[in-house]
């Protein structure tokens, strides 16, 4: 077997998609034969590679699985949680296949969320190069100006850095609340949050409708399905021509 790089390895193992291998490689996390490793490393078929001192099998011939989850409100989007709060992956007890998810949601934040054992599809999806578009359901309080409309779609500094233009539609306006789709093409952490509050909104409600040409439809709350050959199609399509 070539020796291939160890993000990689623990990728196609079905462990975690490559950007989690990194981020486990660079706090130390992970061993080559007993001694830690460093971004860029390669390994072959007969090292031994560890995991918080737990061996990490190679690659299997394994079935590939794409799955879509209407996220509920009130779970943490990891596989496990010290705090002990509840997980989405408690919501995917009967699938077969070890899976995890691609890319994240807030615990107060609700709608479409990706799993996947497929290491690969997960590091194009959630690779900032890609800009795949998602779009978002926010619910916003008390009403919002022309002039707040135009500043999240043109950009916003946050953390430093501004934020690529995006898409603001008013889908419903009531007495002291606004609903808008936010469809962006970047995936830093909070970001729709960050953007309402930095122009004076409180976010009362956030939902993710779409990822790519991915639709959450009617998929009931806590509930998941695999998706359709179609959609991965398409989704694969999107993956390849985004930019």
């Amino acid at each position: 077997m070539e020796k291939i790089r160890i993000q990689k390895m623990i990728a196609d193992s079905g462990y975690c998609s490559r950007r989690k291998a990194e981020e486990l490689i660079s706090q130390g996390r992970v061993k080559l034969n007993g001694r830690p490793v460093k971004l860029g490393d390669k390994c072959g078929s007969h090292d031994l590679i560890t995991i918080d001192g737990e061996r990490l099998y190679a690659p299997r011939k394994k079935n590939l699985v794409y799955l879509m989850l209407n996220k509920p409100r009130g779970y943490v989007t990891t596989v496990s949680d010290e705090l002990d709060r509840r997980c989405v992956m408690d919501l995917l007890t009967d699938v077969e296949e070890r899976v995890y998810p691609v890319g994240r949601l807030d615990r107060n934040s609700e709608g479409l969320l990706l799993f996947t054992n497929d290491g690969e599809f997960a590091n194009r999806i959630m690779h900032p190069s890609r800009h795949i578009s998602k779009t978002y359901r926010v619910t916003v309080r008390p009403d919002i100006s022309d002039d707040q409309l135009v500043r999240m779609s043109e950009g916003i500094e946050i953390d430093g850095k501004k934020t690529l233009p995006a898409t603001v539609i008013v889908k419903e306006k009531q007495e002291g609340r606004v609903v808008l789709l936010i469809t962006i093409k970047e995936g830093r952490n909070r970001q729709i949050r960050k953007m309402c509050e930095a122009v004076g909104l409180e976010v009362a409600r956030l939902r993710r409708i779409s990822i790519g040409p991915l639709k959450l439809g009617m998929l009931k709350p806590g509930t998941w399905r695999e998706l359709t050959a179609e959609e991965l199609r398409a989704l694969r399509t999107a993956i390849g021509k985004a930019k």
